[in-house]
């Protein structure tokens, strides 16, 4: 594996947690709790993997540049701030939501995640989006 494969392992783990975090929601409505437990244990764990590759892959490439031209530049880069502020806006409260759950504070654990989770999931699909623009469908050229 080379720098080179990491966006896509990087967009593997945020879909991975997009799955895990949806069949999550899907146990706590049905009462499973001890499941949705398991799935999101599993969705913060493949977010911390993203992490991690995603920190390695940026010391050792910078950032990437968009190859789209047109009208197609500002609803990627809308796309890209809006997930990069979320995503350092869910760094801090994943955490704490998790923190609450985990210690018994149910009622406070439930009201964060009311906020938390669709938070999550935007940034997990956006990144994937993102990827998909960028590597996919509108890679830099560099023309």
């Amino acid at each position: 594996m080379t720098i080179q494969d990491l966006p896509h392992l990087i967009a593997g783990f945020n879909a991975l947690s997009v799955v895990f975090m949806t069949v999550g929601y899907v146990f706590i409505r049905q009462g499973a709790k001890d499941k949705h437990r398991a799935m999101m244990l599993c969705a913060a764990a493949a977010s911390a993997l993203f992490l991690v590759v995603y920190v390695i892959y940026k010391f050792n490439s910078g950032f990437a540049k968009f190859g789209g031209e047109g009208m197609i530049r500002p609803v990627y880069f809308t796309i890209l701030i809006v997930h990069v502020i979320g995503a350092i806006a869910i760094t801090p409260l994943v955490p704490m939501t998790f923190w609450r759950a985990l210690t018994g504070q149910f009622a406070r654990h439930k009201a964060l995640a009311r906020w938390v989770w669709p938070l999550w999931m935007y940034v997990g699909i956006s990144g994937v989006v993102v990827y998909v623009m960028a590597v996919h469908l509108y890679p830099y050229t560099g023309q």
